[in-house]
């Protein structure tokens, strides 16, 4: 995919749930602002949440979580490639943890531009950002009328018609 030829406006998700967890979230914010082709724009409050509760999740302690709009001229693969770098910088190493477990770090891509892109490794929107209040919430506080492609409702509505009780995290 080739990079956008001005800067397209993207969303990420932060979390974290091991060790320094403020430390942890506030490294990785500076971290993507320092890259090349990317300028943070608004980062939300920090959330506690309990972990979620998924069959075959090891319990955990509870997430700290955020969201992030940026700027950036990279493309969309090379902005994951720079945010799993960030996540490894951090200590995180997806290949031996399990899913949905505890972590260190954990940034998702959730909007990029209007771009729909389902490729192996990557898919924006992300797919269970409509399901996931730890991830709305924050989002919705600083990005309250985005809407995903294709979606009429903004991510405010789609927060406020969320099923999922507050603080349930992942």
């Amino acid at each position: 995919m080739s990079p956008p030829s001005h800067p397209v406006r993207a969303a990420i998700a932060l979390g974290s749930n091991l060790g320094d967890r403020v430390a942890a979230l506030r490294g990785a914010l500076g971290a993507l602002d320092a890259l090349d082709g990317v300028a943070l724009e608004r980062v939300s409050a920090f959330l506690e949440t309990p972990a979620l509760t998924l069959p075959g999740s090891p319990p955990q302690p509870g997430y700290l979580n955020a969201a992030a709009t940026l700027r950036t001229t990279l493309p969309p693969r090379d902005l994951l490639g720079a945010m799993l770098a960030i996540e490894r910088d951090a200590g995180r190493d997806r290949s031996v943890e399990p899913r949905w477990g505890p972590r260190v770090l954990d940034l998702d891509l959730l909007l990029y531009a209007d771009r729909v892109i389902d490729e192996p490794g990557l898919v924006v929107p992300h797919p269970r950002l409509r399901e996931r209040r730890f991830v709305l919430e924050p989002l919705a506080e600083i990005w309250p009328e985005a809407r995903l492609p294709g979606a009429s409702a903004t991510v405010r509505e789609m927060l406020e018609a969320l099923d999922e009780p507050p603080g349930a995290s992942g």
